[in-house]
C-alpha cells in the first residue's frame, strides 16, 4: 500500500482508505458488530490507515464501532475523518453551539481527545457562502478539538467556494469514470491551493465494479433501490446520477476498454489515482474479503496515456449528457 499527503499541511494517507458508511447499516443488510471489526482489521492488515466516518452513519454506530476497534491500538498512522452537518441540524440548525455539540459526541464515540479531520457533511451551499461555519471550525482547531477541517460537496461550485477559506485541508468529492467534470478546473486550483483531495463513490455505488445487470435486486431499504431518481438526497450519490439502465449499458462498452489482466474495478480505482490531485479514494466494503482487492488498486501500474485519453473521450461523447442532478 502506498500514501500520499492529504493537503499541502495534513498527515500521510494510504491512497485506497475504507469509507464506513456501511458499518452503520443505514442501508442494505445491517452488519453484525463482529463483522464490521472484522472488516476495520482485515482493513488495517492491508496497510489501509485511512478511515471515513460520519456521525448520522447509523446514529452514531459507525463511529461507535471505529472507536471499539481503535481501543488499545498504538498505531500512530491510523487517522480517522468524520463529518457533521446533516441529521437534526440539516438545513438551517447551524450554530456554533450545535457544531461544539456534534463534534464532541463523535469525540466520544471515537475515544479522541483531538479528532483528525471533521469534515462539512454536504452543507445547503448557502451555509457554505456565508462563512461562518469555517470561522466556528477554526475556533475548534486552535483550541485543539479538531486538528483539521475539511468539506465534502456536491458540485464543482460548492469546492471552488470551499478551497478559498482559510485552513481548509481536504474536499471530499464524487469522482469516477462517470464524473468527470472535476478534472480540468476544480482538481488543479485545489492542487494548486495545497488542499487535498477524498473521493468517495469511486465505483459509482458499485455499478462500476461491471457485476450489476437488470437482473439484479437491491434489498428495499438500500439506496441504490430507493435513491435511483435523487427521491431522497442528492441524486449523484446513487450511481453517479446515471440512470441506472444507462450504467448498465455504458459498462458494457467500457468492458471492450479493459487493460489484460485487469477487472472493471481495477480500472475504475486505478483511473482515479492515476491523477495526482487526489490523496485517496474510499471505497466501502460490506464483507471482509472485498478489502484486499480494494487494497490492491495501490499497487497496480499506472493506466496507459491513451487510454485515459480514451476515457475522456468516452465520458464526453457518451456519458456526460446523461448525468442527472447538481454537479
Amino acid at each position: 500500500m502506498h500514501s500520499r499527503k492529504l493537503g499541502k499541511d495534513g498527515f500521510s494517507v494510504s491512497e485506497v482508505g475504507l469509507g464506513c458508511w456501511q458499518l452503520g447499516a443505514d442501508w442494505g443488510a445491517a452488519l453484525a458488530e463482529e463483522t464490521g471489526l472484522a472488516i476495520l482489521e482485515t482493513a488495517l492488515e492491508k496497510g489501509v490507515t485511512f478511515f471515513d466516518t460520519a456521525n448520522v452513519y447509523g446514529d452514531g454506530k459507525s463511529e461507535s464501532l471505529i472507536g471499539k476497534f481503535l481501543k488499545g491500538k498504538d498505531r500512530p498512522d491510523i487517522r480517522v475523518a468524520t463529518k457533521f452537518g446533516r441529521g437534526d441540524v440539516y438545513p438551517d440548525g447551524y450554530s456554533e453551539q450545535s457544531l461544539r455539540a456534534g463534534i464532541d459526541a463523535s469525540r466520544k464515540r471515537l475515544g479522541m481527545d483531538s479528532l483528525d479531520l471533521v469534515q462539512l457533511h454536504c452543507i445547503p451551499t448557502e451555509v457554505m457562502r456565508h462563512g461562518a461555519i469555517f470561522d466556528w471550525l477554526r475556533a475548534l482547531q486552535s483550541e485543539g478539538v479538531i486538528r483539521h477541517f475539511g468539506a465534502s460537496v456536491e458540485t464543482v461550485e460548492e469546492g471552488l467556494m470551499c478551497i478559498e477559506q482559510e485552513g481548509l485541508l481536504s474536499l471530499q468529492v464524487i469522482y469516477n469514470i462517470f464524473r468527470q467534470k472535476l478534472t480540468d478546473e476544480l482538481l488543479p486550483q485545489a492542487k494548486a491551493k495545497g488542499v487535498g483531495i477524498i473521493v468517495r463513490l469511486p465505483l459509482a455505488s458499485g455499478i462500476l465494479s461491471g457485476k450489476f445487470s437488470a437482473d439484479t435486486k437491491f434489498a428495499e431499504n438500500d439506496h441504490r433501490n430507493f435513491n435511483r431518481d435523487g427521491q431522497c438526497f442528492n441524486v449523484g450519490e446513487t450511481f453517479a446520477g446515471l440512470p441506472y439502465e444507462k450504467g448498465l449499458e455504458l459498462v458494457e462498452e467500457l468492458k471492450a476498454m479493459l487493460p489484460e489482466d485487469m477487472s472493471m474495478a481495477d480500472m475504475a480505482q486505478r483511473w482515479i489515482l492515476d491523477h495526482d490531485a487526489v490523496s485517496t479514494i474510499i471505497p466501502g466494503a460490506s464483507r471482509p474479503d472485498q478489502i484486499g482487492r480494494n487494497a490492491s488498486i495501490s499497487d497496480l501500474a499506472p493506466l496507459p496515456q491513451q487510454l485515459h485519453e480514451d476515457l475522456i473521450s468516452f465520458y464526453k461523447e457518451k456519458v456526460a449528457q446523461h448525468v442527472r442532478g447538481a454537479y
